[in-house]
């Protein structure tokens, strides 16, 4: 099913949509001062390759940003306000809105879910990672086994 679902996003030209969101990313890396913002937008192009395939997660909620530098993390936040702001706000309503659109045909719903489904990483990109399905199935396992660990100390 993920296959045949990611070949309706392709034909309906999802992968226009992840071209746009990685080169957005590029042009923002390159400018240096918005990195984060950047390399967030880049995996989120990299997710709109094979949405069904793959997942959004946050590196901070899995522990994966506990190498990233203090001074780095300080300034992705600082970043993130303004990008939330300023243009994170306006993307994610642009993407709302063409998510509503396509749910409106039959042929793009798979699409409107996606697009639906991705609106937290439109909004707020910064230290968000793209993983597959089973990575991020993994990295759910763990945090759930986790938390039993957690209350049955209690």
């Amino acid at each position: 099913m993920r296959l045949l679902f990611n070949i309706v996003w392709w034909v309906l030209f999802g992968w226009l949509v992840a071209l746009i969101f990685y080169v957005l990313g590029t042009v923002l890396t390159l400018l240096v001062v918005t990195a984060p913002i950047g390399l967030g937008l880049m995996e989120y192009g990299k997710f709109l390759l094979a949405p069904f395939s793959r997942e959004m997660i946050s590196e901070a909620k899995f522990q994966l940003d506990a190498d990233k530098n203090l001074a780095w993390k300080a300034y992705s936040g600082v970043v993130m306000i303004v990008y939330v702001l300023c243009a994170g706000i306006w993307l994610a309503l642009g993407v709302a809105l063409s998510a509503f659109a396509q749910a409106i045909t039959i042929v793009g719903l798979p699409n409107a879910y996606v697009l639906a489904k991705s609106l937290g990483t439109v909004f707020n990109p910064v230290g968000k990672k793209c993983v597959s399905k089973a990575v991020s199935d993994e990295l759910k396992r763990r945090a759930a086994s986790q938390k039993v660990d957690e209350l049955s100390l209690i």
